[in-house]
């Protein structure tokens, strides 16, 4: 689940640097490092969970 997740924000970076998406806060191309910082953070607190839960 994880993977699929990170595939798509990593998906929505790549679309964010050719063409921006206009969602508030991801107005320029450069904002594509917070797609990728918050794809981080996802990843960072589900395996944290994971580990939490085993």
């Amino acid at each position: 689940m994880t993977k699929a997740i990170l595939l798509f924000l990593l998906a929505l970076a790549a679309i964010q640097v050719i063409k921006p998406l206009g969602w508030p806060g991801l107005k320029k191309r450069s904002d594509a490092w917070k797609l990728a910082a918050g794809g981080l953070i996802f990843v960072a607190l589900s395996i944290g969970l994971i580990a939490l839960f085993e």
